[in-house]
């Protein structure tokens, strides 16, 4: 299938094919795997000493006495080393060694990205997604490789605005909002909405002029991931590529 390219004006510049990645199943269980794989490989394990509250020369007085037969420190009567005791171990410690990583096999993920591709052409599923792309006459929204140049925020808001994306942007930045409950203390207070995906052929320094953009994320064709195309496991994100992308889209993920 043909799709336009557009030039930096917003008008067509002319057409390409589109790779057979784009053709691929939908499988909203495999994303949905490898996301949960990517997000759970960053997980820093962390736990308690497993020694903490063990350390100490307290012995059980046995049975016959009347008392309980928990250990006691020497030369006195108050417990030691259980949980119900002052200064005791906890009942059931976090382990430092447990295991929070997801596997998924390599061509159950590579089959999850291309899956995950394919859903960016997908009009119903990125309308779902929350994005808006009324004035979008095509997904996915392909733009000429000079994109790739622009240094600066202004150049790439004017691209954008011509594109027909900047109000799903503008929708991003308006829908940062603070989170509920104790999440706020713990070094995530905003909760912020994903606005479009630019994947480029080669970053020529697109990455620093739209990273200023609220929910923009730029990102190599080589880097995709599930990700990235399906933040928080839902697909269909608003994606722009290059045309050099898409040519490279091709060979990859295979």
């Amino acid at each position: 299938m043909k799709v336009n390219v557009y030039s930096m004006e917003g008008e067509v510049k002319g057409d390409i094919e589109l790779p057979a990645i784009f053709n691929e199943e939908f499988r909203p269980d495999l994303i949905k795997r490898a996301v949960i794989s990517s997000q759970t490989a960053r997980v820093q394990p962390w736990g308690n000493d497993p020694m903490a509250g063990k350390r100490t020369t307290a012995e059980s007085w046995g049975s016959g006495r009347g008392v309980a037969r928990v250990r006691r420190i020497k030369n006195g009567v108050r417990a030691a080393f259980g949980p119900m005791s002052i200064g005791g171990r906890q009942a059931h410690p976090t382990r430092a060694e447990k295991n929070h990583h997801e596997r998924i096999n390599i061509k159950e993920r590579r089959f999850a990205i291309r899956s995950a591709v394919a859903a960016t052409s997908d009009k119903e599923l990125v309308e779902n997604r929350g994005h808006k792309v009324g004035d979008i006459e095509q997904l996915p929204i392909i733009v000429e490789d000079a994109f790739c140049e622009c240094k600066t925020t202004a150049e790439t808001r004017e691209v954008f605005k011509k594109l027909g994306v900047f109000d799903d942007i503008t929708r991003a930045k308006e829908g940062k909002k603070i989170r509920a409950g104790k999440g706020k203390t713990r070094g995530r207070k905003y909760k912020k909405v994903k606005g479009p995906l630019v994947v480029v052929g080669e970053d020529k320094g697109i990455s620093l002029a739209a990273r200023n953009h609220a929910g923009v994320d730029v990102v190599v064709v080589e880097n995709l991931n599930a990700e990235l195309l399906a933040p928080g496991t839902h697909s269909g994100r608003l994606t722009i590529f290059t045309e050099s992308a898409i040519e490279k889209l091709g060979g990859l993920f295979q």
